[in-house]
């Protein structure tokens, strides 16, 4: 990892990583990104969630 990317915030870091493991399987970009729509949304699905909790206490 450069020096760039250690001082890269988190979520830059994940991108990278995800973005890496992704490549090594080879797989078609179409299926990456419904994929990547999937979890996109149980994400936000969890950060909603997350977010009706906070405000219930």
């Amino acid at each position: 990892m450069s020096n760039t990317l250690e001082a890269a915030p988190p979520h830059i870091k994940l991108a990278v990583d995800l973005i890496m493991l992704l490549e090594q399987h080879e797989l078609p970009a179409d299926q990456v990104l419904t994929a990547l729509d999937i979890v996109k949304s149980d994400y936000q699905q969890k950060l909603s969630n997350c977010e009706k909790e906070k405000s219930s206490m």
